[in-house]
C-alpha cells in the first residue's frame, strides 16, 4: 500500500497537486456511481475525459454537473452499451475517428448479482457486459492506447472474486444453475485476469494495466439486491482487509473514497512496472489463500498468469464466432 494513502482517502486526495492538462481519459459507466467521480476528478486536475454511457440522457445530466463544478468544458459523450458487441464495435469506431489517442482507460462499468439474462450475443450477462464487453472494447481502442504510451488501462473488479474463478468448463451456465452472486464473482475474476494478461501483451509497448477493487459503495449498480443482501455486504465488508483483525479497513465507502483506487491505479507514478497488479485501498494488494478468513487481498487464481492466457484466448474465441470473424 502507498504510504501516503488508504482506505479513506478519496479521489480528490490522490490527486492532490497534479495537474492532468493534456491527458485524455475515457470512463465506462461514467454516468453515474464510481465513473461518475472519477470523471469529475480527472476533469477537475484538466484532463479531457470522455464519459461513456448507455443512457445520453443520464451522461448529459453528468457532463452539465461536472462542467458546472470543475469550469472544464472538455468533457464529451460516447454512447456505449457493453452488452452487444456491435454496439461496442460502434463506439470504438466513434472513437477513432474523433480521437488521435487515450492516455487512460478507465473499465469502469458493470452489472452485479442480476437475474439469469443474456446479453445481445447470448452471452450470461454479467460475463458478458463486465468482461468480453470490455476486453472487445479495449482491443479496438487500442491504437488509441499505444499512440497515447505511456498509457494506462484500468479494470474494475472486486472482492467478490473470490466467490467464483472463471469457470472455463461452463462460463455460459449451459451445464450448471445460475447463482446471481457465483455468475458476479467470475465476471470479476475475468476483470482481474483480464488486467494481467493486457499487461503482458501490451507493456513493453507503453499501455500498463491494472484491476481495482474499489471497496464496498452504495452506487446503482446494488439495484438488483433485496435489503437483507445490502446489510450482509456491509456486515462482510467490517473486515475486508487482507488482515481479517483488521476491521478499521472495512465498511462502505463514500463514492469519493471508492473513486480513489481507481485514480490511484491511472496516474500513481510509483506502480509504473508493476502493471497486471490488483490494487484495493490505494495499493497493491497481497496475494492470500483462498480461505474464509481472509476478506481482502486477492486470490492466487485472480492473478494467475497460465489463468490469464487461457482467459484471453478463449476471450478472443468467443468475440470472432460471435462476430463471424
Amino acid at each position: 500500500m502507498s504510504g501516503s494513502f488508504n482506505h479513506r482517502s478519496t479521489a480528490d486526495e490522490v490527486l492532490d497537486g497534479m495537474d492532468l492538462t493534456g491527458k485524455r481519459a475515457l470512463v465506462t459507466g461514467g454516468a453515474s456511481g464510481i465513473g461518475v467521480e472519477t470523471v469529475r476528478a480527472l476533469a477537475s486536475k484538466g484532463a479531457e475525459v470522455v464519459i461513456a454511457a448507455r443512457n445520453t440522457q443520464q451522461a448529459e445530466a453528468a457532463r452539465a454537473s461536472i462542467v458546472a463544478s470543475t469550469g472544464n468544458h472538455n468533457i464529451s459523450i460516447v454512447v456505449l452499451d457493453l452488452g452487444s458487441l456491435a454496439k461496442v464495435e460502434a463506439a470504438a469506431t466513434e472513437c477513432l475517428r474523433r480521437f488521435d489517442r487515450l492516455d487512460i482507460l478507465m473499465n469502469n462499468a458493470g452489472v452485479m448479482a442480476c437475474p439469469l439474462a443474456q446479453t445481445e450475443d447470448g452471452l450470461e450477462l454479467q460475463f458478458g457486459s463486465n468482461h468480453i464487453g470490455h476486453f472487445y472494447f479495449t482491443k479496438c481502442l487500442m491504437p488509441l492506447l499505444l499512440a497515447g504510451g505511456p498509457s494506462r488501462v484500468v479494470s474494475l473488479t472486486s472482492m467478490a472474486h473470490r466467490m467464483s474463478p472463471v469457470v472455463f468448463d461452463d462460463i455460459q451456465y449451459a451445464k450448471r444453475a445460475y447463482d446471481k452472486w457465483q455468475a458476479y464473482g467470475q465476471s470479476k475474476t475475468a476483470n482481474a485476469l483480464f488486467a494481467v494478461g493486457l499487461n503482458a501483451r501490451f507493456s513493453d509497448r507503453g499501455v500498463e494495466a491494472f484491476s481495482v477493487h474499489p471497496g464496498a459503495i452504495a452506487t446503482p449498480i446494488g439495484r438488483h439486491l433485496a435489503a437483507e443482501e445490502i446489510e450482509q455486504l456491509v456486515k462482510d465488508n467490517a473486515t475486508s482487509a487482507t488482515n481479517p483483525e483488521d476491521a478499521d479497513q472495512g465498511g462502505i465507502k463514500t463514492v469519493a473514497q471508492g473513486a480513489a483506487t481507481s485514480i490511484y491505479a491511472a496516474t500513481a507514478l510509483e506502480l509504473s512496472g508493476k502493471g497486471g497488479a490488483y490494487l484495493e485501498n490505494c495499493g497493491v494488494a497481497d496475494v492470500v489463500p483462498d480461505d474464509p478468513s481472509f476478506r481482502g487481498g486477492v486470490r492466487d487464481y485472480a492473478v494467475d498468469v497460465e489463468q490469464a492466457d487461457r482467459l484471453w484466448n478463449v476471450s478472443e474465441s468467443m468475440v470472432s464466432q460471435l462476430l463471424g470473424s
